[in-house]
């Protein structure tokens, strides 16, 4: 953990009124403390959130947040509310806007296809770190907006109950199944009722709120939309910043995670579109890398590997696009993201990381056979990812 000398450091570096960003990425690069909120903050600075002078910060934070509930406002609230009042008059509904209008541009063929992203990711959230407690408990400052009781309007909530529900009423009645790319009649068995306890009204469990800044990400980035694994991205800076001890951002955290979820899937989408595979910033491209600097450090465990046709596809596929949160636990996860976000050729760090997990076990890869190795590689031994980093840091040292 980090010594009083280095946390008076950053308190140094954080004061400045023009931080110097050089400065500030050396430090974090071997770890950020966690006291006093220096973590949370260090991470809105590299990942291009805050502007680096001071002096702008909170004019620039409320705009963002305001912004952010514009966007609650119009993605969530506004379609909910039409929808929950087509109800209550059906006579004023004109064949133009009523939902079963099969023109393509009513905007109820749009909150339809939205059902379908609003499904994968409500599938996914509810999955979230399952080893811990924590995405399943209460937030500490639940939406005014999304919870206020004076707006009647379908929820998120609501309309995934409302989803599957109609799913499977259809499956049921024969006819065929829409193609959304997992039976919706399926949806409901993936969580019975019973298994996640609703919290009483005026509350909201933490997945909900990820749940929330992943729709609205997906409204406003159709080009990607939702694609699974993003739910793995958008986690551990909720986390980080959901727990920061000042209350003052803490309060805070749903609209500036999803601000820096946004730039950090700017630098990051490339792995998630397919359509990209073969360019250079593609994840094909990246995953390859990997080998190669692997042919260059270590021959004979590239050739060992090449031997058992272990392709890097295999296992870098998830390291690389998931930045590596699915092989530690969210502590090392966040602690690994400390070095990731402060060197500023960050993807090309994250190769070196992963060149230094196969280095790391080279003795158990040389001695195994190809099942062994799958599953070295699937479930990674090393848990010290201190021992991973300081490697990573000595292959960028010689390279």
């Amino acid at each position: 953990s980090p010594s009083i000398h280095s946390i008076q450091e950053f308190k140094a570096a954080l004061s400045e009124k023009h931080i110097n960003l050089e400065t500030l990425r050396e430090l974090c690069f071997n770890g950020i403390p966690f006291e006093g909120g220096i973590r949370a903050l260090c991470w809105k600075i590299l990942l291009n959130y805050l502007p680096l002078d001071q002096t702008l910060w909170e004019s620039f934070l409320k705009k963002q947040r305001d912004l952010y509930s514009q966007f609650l406002k119009e993605m969530i609230i506004q379609p909910g509310i039409a929808k929950a009042n087509l109800g209550l008059s059906r006579e004023d509904v004109t064949m133009e806007d009523h939902p079963l209008n099969p023109n393509p541009d009513s905007r109820w063929n749009t909150y339809f296809k939205d059902n379908e992203i609003l499904l994968q990711i409500d599938k996914d959230v509810r999955r979230l770190y399952p080893d811990m407690a924590f995405f399943q408990r209460p937030t500490e400052y639940p939406s005014q907006l999304i919870l206020d009781p004076q707006n009647d309007y379908e929820t998120l909530r609501r309309r995934v109950e409302q989803t599957t529900l109609k799913a499977q009423t259809v499956n049921r009645a024969g006819a065929p199944p829409q193609e959304t790319g997992h039976s919706p009649g399926k949806a409901l068995n993936l969580y019975p009722s019973n298994e996640y306890e609703v919290l009483p009204s005026g509350s909201e469990a933490h997945w909900e709120v990820v749940e929330r800044i992943l729709f609205i990400y997906a409204k406003l980035n159709p080009g990607i939309a939702y694609v699974q694994g993003m739910n793995e991205i958008v986690g551990p800076i909720y986390y980080t910043f959901v727990t920061d001890p000042n209350t003052e951002w803490k309060e805070h955290a749903e609209a500036d995670t999803f601000f820096c979820f946004t730039n950090l899937m700017s630098e990051n989408r490339d792995n998630f579109i397919k359509s990209l595979d073969d360019s250079q910033c593609g994840i094909t491209y990246k995953m390859e890398s990997v080998y190669s600097m692997l042919r260059d450090k270590d021959p004979q465990l590239f050739l060992k590997l090449e031997e058992q046709n272990i392709k890097p596809q295999y296992f870098t596929f998830r390291w690389l696009t998931l930045l590596l949160s699915q092989e530690f636990l969210l502590p090392d996860v966040i602690r690994i993201w400390d070095t990731l976000f402060s060197d500023k050729d960050r993807f090309h760090f994250l190769i070196l990381v992963c060149c230094a997990m196969l280095m790391l076990i080279r003795s158990d890869l040389l001695a195994g056979d190809f099942t062994v190795n799958m599953r070295l590689l699937q479930d990674y031994p090393i848990s010290d990812v201190h021992t991973i980093l300081t490697k990573a840091k000595e292959l960028q040292d010689t390279s």
